[in-house]
């Protein structure tokens, strides 16, 4: 490897500080469990301290601003940090230039080149003479063959690759590696813009021959890009959660099928939303749940939205039980002040998912276990069951009821205020998906009958 080692420790972050003395506190989400073949990506509450030398000692004094909570970090899989990887994250968020959001988005790309450079047990200095063997080069050819086979989508194709190469411009750019060989070729383009009045401006953007274009489809796709299950796989997927999973992915599993709220929603309900549950006015039996910023109190909710969703009373009743369950309350034990007063917990008292995100590495592997027995007990059609489908499947439900009820103009606004869509837009879709399907039955039944007959007519 060739970089600059006075530089990056000058300016690396991790866990394990170099400079003598008792390194800062570093708080992990969770245990790192040693042994694992792949990397691993944790957020971290990062508190910057500085260093002193009084006679033989270092003191280190926590600096007065600059913490960071949810600092994302990646660890190989020996459990040592990726030093550059880190000081990235951490100069991109301390910076205040981009959301903590965002820097996570970026980081979870980099953990995925991470894990495939564990698999293929390449180094990410590695950028030999001969182009085909540098790491950036397989890693493309990577994505693209997981584009190509349907295991990627190509906007998720197109992203990771970017963040990568985004990512070696940083390290170029900090003389943080040093290669004899070019990691690609660059060549800048001009687009030709034209505003409203007339005017022509021309931007130009440089980019590589290692970037991956984003192929546009044409096939139609709902929220998330996710078809929805049917009502009769749903009520199956969820009786056999409920013999062969855990009770708290039952019950995320049947708040996505009949609330329709995403993930990262779920994760951040409070004991105090459910004891503040409104009862609707308009229907007996049914509640509503204040959600988002304006709540009280508050939950996250994607792009901020602020509203209400429904639920039955028996649900509701469910989750308060499961509330005050010992089960819960052993996990309510082990949490931190801040997370005690969350609905659902891990085994080791974190949450499932951070705030503002709908991404959850617990859930994920409850998830894998749950279509590993599935596919075991025969139940092959969902093999690629994915939890943001139970939203799509909620929204699907709930537009056939208010289309057949008042109408496709008016289910627009029902199924928007519902599922706390941002834009009107987003709702439509699920209009035009069912009033589309029917007469996609029609023409399946209408082809099949046809096919039949013509086989029949060939066999006399």
């Amino acid at each position: 490897m060739h970089h600059n080692e006075k530089r990056l420790i000058s300016l690396t972050i991790s866990t394990d500080n170099q400079l003598g003395g008792r390194p800062p506190p570093v708080k992990k989400s969770r245990p790192y469990r040693r042994g694992s073949k792949l990397a691993r990506l944790e957020s971290i509450y990062f508190s910057p301290h500085r260093s002193e030398i009084r006679g033989q000692q270092t003191i280190w004094t926590p600096a007065r601003f600059g913490h960071i909570e949810g600092l994302p970090q990646i660890f190989w899989a020996d459990g040592n940090p990726w030093r550059e990887a880190n000081l990235w994250t951490f100069e991109l968020a301390s910076s205040r230039c981009v959301s903590l959001r965002t820097v996570l988005a970026l980081a979870t790309a980099l953990h995925a080149y991470a894990n495939w450079l564990e698999e293929a047990k390449i180094a990410w200095w590695h950028f030999p003479e001969r182009k085909s063997e540098r790491c950036i080069i397989q890693f493309r050819g990577h994505l693209i063959s997981a584009r190509d086979e349907g295991r990627l989508s190509p906007s998720t194709v197109s992203q990771r690759m970017r963040v990568v190469i985004r990512f070696y411009r940083w390290l170029r750019s900090n003389d943080l590696i040093s290669t004899s060989q070019p990691m690609w070729r660059e060549r800048t383009i001009g687009i030709h813009l034209q505003s409203s009045t007339g005017i022509d401006r021309t931007i130009s953007v440089t980019t590589t021959d290692v970037h991956i274009p984003n192929r546009s489809t044409t096939k139609f796709r709902l929220e998330d890009g996710l078809f929805p299950v049917s009502s009769d796989d749903r009520n199956k997927i969820l009786a056999f959660a409920q013999e062969n999973s855990s009770v708290e992915l039952y019950l995320f599993l049947t708040l996505g099928f009949f609330t329709g709220m995403r993930l990262g929603t779920i994760a951040d309900i409070k004991i105090q939303t459910l004891q503040n549950a409104i009862q609707d006015s308009s229907a007996v039996g049914l509640f509503r749940l204040s959600l988002g910023p304006s709540a009280q109190p508050p939950v996250a909710t994607k792009f901020s939205v602020s509203g209400d969703v429904w639920i039955t009373k028996t649900h509701l009743d469910w989750l308060l039980d499961y509330a005050y369950s010992v089960r819960r309350l052993q996990r309510e034990a082990r949490a931190t002040v801040n997370n005690k007063n969350l609905l659902f917990l891990t085994r080791f008292g974190n949450p499932y998912a951070r705030r503002g995100t709908d991404k959850s590495v617990a859930l994920n592997v409850e998830m894998h276990a749950f279509r590993k027995k599935a596919l075991a007990a025969g139940n092959n059609s969902w093999r690629n069951l994915r939890f943001h489908q139970t939203r799509s499947t909620f929204a699907t439900e709930l537009a056939k009821i208010a289309i057949s009820t008042v109408g496709a103009v008016n289910a627009i606004a029902l199924v928007r205020d519902a599922l706390l869509h941002k834009h009107e837009s987003t709702s439509l879709r699920y209009i035009k998906f069912i009033e589309t399907m029917p007469a996609k039955i029609e023409a399946a039944n209408v082809f099949t009958q046809e096919f039949l007959g013509l086989i029949e007519s060939r066999r006399h």
